[in-house]
């Protein structure tokens, strides 16, 4: 059983002012050209569906449409759970007429789907709470999909009876997933677990999470360790981080394809993918990553006269860049229009002004390349002339990653 992984669309993006939706609509149907090409049986898409809570028309518009064309007119099943940018209402809301295109949607942790079946081609066979199993018709054995989307603090105390959240995540996590693996994930079948959160290898580095995205993990409280997937599961198909991951240490493999574009300028340079997944009963499953070809590069560059800039900007201009200029003085009109006249594809220029010149007008500089905490630290203490302590950066670390979900 072959099945297509992908994650993290995030439709309706944007670039600071500039809007991705064409760049996401030509690397959407490369993506569905793959599934088609190598003759996938089913697809995960496994969170952040859209980058807000209230996407505009043509990012809904998109993701159906996307959705359906994978789902092959209901001859494959298609998989899709939110993310941590999606209202779980939205999602869970288009599940009546989705269904019958194949298309099964999980929006809350706790959510059961009703049995089903298309024509000839597939069957739900067996539901429980974020769990399916499903019989292809093309196969004598069942796949068997734990689906967790993302869960927040409210959710896990609806909906998983989680309490302490920066003690128990990993617990309740854990013993929700062996309790359905040990009911329903047999030798028989095929068995696979889709979250969207953020999950590391005990012991192991901690991996970054997108530059510009709400985070999920404050401190050590939302960590998911892969020692809670059960022996059971096959593989596991997870989202959240852009970048692509395997962090499981043993034969069934613990993913994180990547997004389907770069979405920050820290993510310039990565090769972005999707992943294919061989599954069949008592054997290990293996995988490959298929890379995407659409989408416009992100360059962050840095020039120290305007002629190199230009001469540069006009070999790429396909490019999305963040253009740093060193220079004596500060930057004048016409050095910006000669620049924004050579690219349609600038989206930050940064200006940084030579030392000497600087400390002459007693303007002092900033480390623009570090982190939002690192730039707080330093405007922490230009503001009040000292470091700001533990307590306050955990405090700015909870305040900075609160999302606000709320339906207008």
């Amino acid at each position: 059983m072959r099945i297509l992984h992908t994650a993290d669309w995030h439709l309706g993006k944007k670039l600071d002012y500039f809007s991705r939706l064409e760049e996401q609509k030509e690397v959407l149907a490369e993506i569905c050209e793959i599934a088609d090409q190598e003759q996938v049986d089913a697809i995960i898409v496994a969170g952040d569906l859209f980058d807000t809570f209230n996407p505009s028309v043509e990012a809904t518009e998109l993701l159906y449409k996307t959705l359906k064309r994978l789902a092959n007119h209901g001859k494959r099943p298609v998989i899709a759970i939110a993310g941590n940018h999606d209202s779980p209402d939205r999602i869970d809301a288009a599940d009546p007429l989705a269904r019958e295109c194949g298309i099964l949607f999980f929006g809350y942790p706790n959510l059961e789907i009703r049995p089903l079946k298309l024509d000839e081609s597939f069957e739900i066979t067996q539901v429980d709470q974020g769990f399916i199993e499903i019989s292809l018709a093309q196969f004598s054995y069942p796949i068997r999909i734990i689906c967790t989307p993302f869960a927040n603090e409210v959710r896990l105390k609806q909906f998983l009876g989680f309490e302490d959240k920066a003690s128990q995540l990993h617990e309740v996590l854990a013993n929700r997933w062996k309790q359905l693996a040990d009911q329903y994930c047999n030798p028989q079948g095929v068995n696979v677990l889709t979250a969207h959160l953020y999950m590391l290898k005990r012991g192991g580095e901690l991996l970054e999470e997108p530059e510009g995205e709400k985070p999920i993990r404050v401190g050590y409280a939302d960590l998911v360790y892969s020692d809670s997937i059960p022996d059971t599961i096959q593989y596991t198909a997870l989202g959240h981080l852009h970048r692509f991951h395997n962090i499981a240490d043993n034969s069934a493999p613990v993913v994180y394809p990547s997004s389907p574009l770069c979405y920050s300028f820290s993510e310039a340079g990565q090769q972005k993918q999707v992943v294919i997944v061989d599954l069949e009963p008592h054997a290990a499953a293996s995988y490959r990553a298929i890379p995407l070809q659409a989408g416009r590069p992100l360059f962050r560059k840095r020039f120290q006269h305007i002629d190199d800039a230009v001469l540069w900007l006009q070999q790429h201009p396909n490019a999305l860049i963040e253009l740093t200029l060193e220079s004596e003085s500060f930057l004048t009109a016409v050095d910006m229009k000669r620049l924004h006249g050579a690219h349609d594809g600038i989206i930050h220029v940064i200006p940084v002004v030579k030392k000497e010149e600087a400390q002459k007008i007693g303007v002092s500089q900033i480390n623009l390349d570090q982190d939002i905490k690192g730039l707080f630290s330093d405007y922490f203490k230009s503001r009040y002339g000292q470091i700001p302590n533990e307590e306050l950066l955990n405090l700015f670390d909870e305040v900075s990653s609160q999302t606000i979900e709320k339906e207008d």
